[in-house]
């Protein structure tokens, strides 16, 4: 069935699907270097290692990663991402490195193939981590990391903090209930189209950071306070717009 037929399996695909390349134009998506810098040094990898990427979008890290000489598949629910991210990696001739597969995130867990196949994963910048309001899907894609990994290795996921969207963000509204911000913007394609859009974002707390990762038997080793391009170990804070969970499969 062609993709213009086929109905969507999560509400971030069609506005996936219009955006296209003009997603990496946005400014939080300039700071791919610095992240992968830090990401390096936080998760231990090298040369030779392999990384998940869940919720990669078009590729952005994952062509970082391999050009470093890191193998990275990257997964993610929208095929046009997906297509921009193959792409992307054989044009740069990385495709070696850089591969890339359309999958659901919320069925991560029910992959036998990724079983302890990975030496670290990630989620990153609102990824499918940040995109699921029900606390089942949440945990289904954070347990699905941890079952990625292999024992002893590292996973980092960033997610929106419910702090700052409730003293920064007024252009949203913010349930208390569900810690979900929803927000009614417009997205511009490459070709200057503009096309009105309803976004969902999963907001959290440090605590309830460590709470989900102990819940799906990973280790947590700290959660910092960063920005997109601005991956730096700080304490969290009520300032800074995302958290970043760093946690660990434990060996046994």
């Amino acid at each position: 069935m062609p993709d213009s037929e086929r109905a969507p399996d999560h509400w971030f695909e069609p506005l996936a699907d219009h955006l296209g390349a003009a997603y990496l134009r946005y400014s939080f998506t300039k700071g791919t270097t610095q992240e992968v810098d830090a990401l390096v040094e936080w998760l231990g990898l090298r040369p030779g290692m392999s990384v998940l990427d869940v919720g990669c979008g078009p590729g952005r890290h994952c062509l970082e990663l391999a050009r470093r000489g890191i193998a990275a598949h990257g997964v993610d629910v929208s095929h046009s991402f997906i297509d921009l991210a193959a792409d992307a990696a054989a044009t740069a001739g990385l495709s070696a490195l850089a591969t890339f597969e359309r999958l659901d995130a919320r069925v991560l867990g029910d992959v036998a193939s990724f079983e302890a196949r990975f030496d670290a994963a990630v989620s990153l910048c609102q990824g499918a981590f940040g995109l699921l309001a029900a606390d089942d899907e949440t945990l289904a894609v954070l347990g699905g990391m941890a079952r990625s990994v292999r024992p002893g290795a590292r996973i980092a996921v960033s997610a929106f903090s419910a702090y700052f969207s409730v003293r920064y963000q007024t252009d949203a509204d913010f349930d208390a209930s569900t810690g979900v911000a929803h927000e009614h913007t417009e997205l511009r394609d490459s070709a200057g189209t503009v096309a009105p859009a309803e976004l969902w974002t999963t907001c959290f707390t440090p605590r309830e950071l460590r709470l989900l990762a102990g819940t799906c038997g990973l280790s947590v080793v700290d959660v910092w306070s960063v920005e997109p391009g601005g991956y730096v170990a700080n304490p969290p804070t009520t300032e800074s717009p995302e958290f970043l969970l760093l946690a660990a499969r434990p060996l046994a």
